[in-house]
């Protein structure tokens, strides 16, 4: 129910049910395997567990049900666990913010923030409810772009640094676009996406709607930067 993650001739691949397979990505051998759920004592959610891992360095990272797991790439060793943000079904994210390269969940209560390589929290930006599935995304700077699920739209945090540690700020909350179950894409200044079933775009200084229109399901769509272009195929697997 995730994408697997290719890196250093391994596929890593986290399953419905919770376990962590790390095969050779040239003729698929088994190097190690973790049933990642047991390790943290997690249910399995109404959907199955459906996060991608993320790999950084010797660190390979998980989540599961709103609950991010670390273990070493080589040996499966566990490394760390995040602390619980509640139900979720959103992937670890790195991002680099001031420099500081880090991990993002999105789930049922907050943003949470952490080291990759040890798994101290930085920051969390607390926003309860919906349903976490599509991924942040990061603006020019530090900003952040935010999903809540459901009906409940969309947010602008601003993260920053200071001499007491990190900060989160809601810079705008619209409810102009409201991506559920497809991740949206950032393009010149605008975001584009699905607002229920229906693409639409909103700026983003605002959060203001730009235009409104096409009833796709819940499909998905790629960004083709280069030529302006937004690559949708529906529900129904029209392109």
């Amino acid at each position: 129910r995730a994408t697997p993650t290719l890196s250093g001739g391994r596929v890593y691949s986290s399953g419905a049910t919770g376990m962590l397979n790390v095969l050779d990505a040239s003729d698929g051998t088994v190097i190690w395997s973790r049933d990642a759920a047991a390790d943290l004592d997690a249910q399995v959610p109404t959907w199955g567990f459906s996060g991608s891992p993320v790999v950084i360095g010797n660190v390979v990272v998980t989540a599961l049900q709103g609950v991010l797991a670390a273990y070493d790439t080589a040996t499966g060793t566990p490394l760390w666990n995040g602390p619980s943000g509640g139900d979720g079904y959103s992937s670890p994210h790195l991002v680099t913010i001031d420099g500081i390269e880090q991990v993002l969940l999105a789930s049922l209560e907050n943003i949470l923030s952490v080291s990759p390589s040890e798994g101290r929290q930085l920051w969390l930006h607390e926003w309860k409810g919906g349903t976490r599935i599509v991924q942040p995304a990061q603006l020019a700077g530090s900003d952040l772009l935010v999903s809540r699920g459901n009906t409940s739209g969309i947010r602008r945090v601003a993260v920053a640094r200071g001499s007491a540690g990190w900060s989160t700020e809601e810079v705008w909350t619209s409810n102009r676009l409201k991506p559920y179950f497809s991740d949206f894409v950032i393009h010149e200044g605008n975001a584009y996406g699905f607002d229920g079933n229906i693409l639409a775009s909103i700026e983003l200084e605002a959060g203001e709607r730009n235009w409104k229109g096409g009833r796709y399901g819940s499909g998905q769509l790629v960004l083709l930067a280069d030529q302006d272009l937004l690559l949708v195929i529906s529900e129904k697997g029209e392109l």
